[in-house]
């Protein structure tokens, strides 16, 4: 079988990620890389394919079977209203736009047009959450009462260093690292129907948040709450807890959430699940079963860029679509609305 061709827009790290899981899989073949910086002309060099400045250019001259937009996030909705009125097929990294409204623009026209395109929130595509999901649906922890979860972590001075653009308004950890925990929450718990939460810039001092704590109300009736920075000396991060990016430092004795039912709680990632025996005895005077989901610990975009071939050649439907990045917004927008507010903000 022939290999699905897939170009690259953006060399970015993330971009240089998809052209490896590309070049690495068994099914896909690296076709071109769009990106106008000086520094990848040495990429496409040393993966021997052709590089073009703009996305036309790669439509006029190189056309692939699929596009990644790994681009800045400003070009998302223009770069791929372009690839949809071309036919081309689209994995875009999230955020899906800057702003909910360039966001649901999009979403109607995906839609309406039934094009294909897979939103890049590779966590979806993570053995581990798979398994978080396969557990919770299975109704091993009971009625859904609760989670808690955190993004701690600690990113260091030459990090704001080398973008500046970082110590401002909409550099902090709620617009550049929540939406990831937010599709995460999703899949464990469902729909986020309302949120509350307070920032604080105490530690660094910078203009935009450091640490942000929120609560959740899903629209099951389950409540959340979540400790989210990026100046906290902890390794509570997924990053850092589920060995799934060499790039960190992993520490399996580490979790990141905590589902909890009104049978038993499930510790993701380490997987580690607590039961109660006897549902009709459930006590806290008792002992529960204590056991450890067995899993397997593999690259998320890896999977990913599998799925979106499968996508491509009309074998399989997104599964994150476009919707899915817009309510991912939604959400990270009620968080930011919520701090600012100091009050509850309920999402449609």
């Amino acid at each position: 079988m022939s290999k699905t061709r897939m170009a690259v827009a953006g060399a970015g790290y993330i971009g240089q990620a998809h052209i490896e899981a590309i070049v690495q899989g068994d099914g896909t073949a690296l076709a071109a890389i769009v990106d106008p910086s000086p520094a990848a002309h040495a990429l496409a060099e040393a993966h021997g394919v052709p590089l073009h400045a703009t996305l036309d250019a790669l439509i006029a001259h190189d056309r692939p079977d699929g596009i990644v937009l790994a681009t800045p996030n400003a070009l998302h909705v223009p770069q791929t209203l372009a690839c949809i009125a071309a036919g081309l097929p689209v994995l875009l990294e999230k955020p899906v736009a800057p702003t909910v409204a360039e966001a649901a623009e999009l979403v109607r026209e995906v839609e309406a047009r039934g094009a294909r395109v897979l939103v890049g929130h590779h966590r979806a595509h993570s053995p581990i959450m798979a398994k978080a999901r396969e557990v919770i649906a299975g109704g091993r922890l009971g009625r859904l009462v609760g989670v808690m979860g955190s993004a701690t972590f600690y990113k260091p001075t030459e990090y704001f260093e080398a973008g500046p653009w970082r110590r401002e308004k909409g550099g902090g950890p709620i617009l550049l690292n929540l939406i990831h925990e937010v599709h995460n929450l999703r899949m464990l718990c469902g729909e986020i129907a309302a949120v509350q939460a307070f920032s604080s810039n105490a530690v660094r001092g910078h203009a935009v948040e450091d640490t942000v704590a929120i609560n959740l109300r899903f629209a099951s009736g389950a409540l959340g709450t979540f400790l989210l920075s990026d100046t906290a000396a902890c390794a509570r991060s997924w990053e850092q807890t589920s060995c799934e990016n060499p790039a960190y430092p992993s520490y399996d004795d580490e979790d990141c959430y905590v589902v909890t039912g009104t049978n038993g709680s499930l510790s993701v990632p380490t997987m580690r699940l607590k039961t109660y025996p006897r549902p009709e005895d459930r006590s806290w005077w008792k002992p529960f079963d204590v056991d450890r989901v067995d899993l397997v610990r593999d690259d998320p975009i890896r999977h990913q860029m599998a799925h979106f071939a499968a996508v491509v050649r009309g074998e399989a439907a997104p599964l994150v679509s476009a919707r899915d990045g817009l309510n991912n917004l939604r959400i990270t927008e009620a968080v930011v609305e919520a701090a600012a507010s100091g009050r509850v903000v309920e999402v449609g």
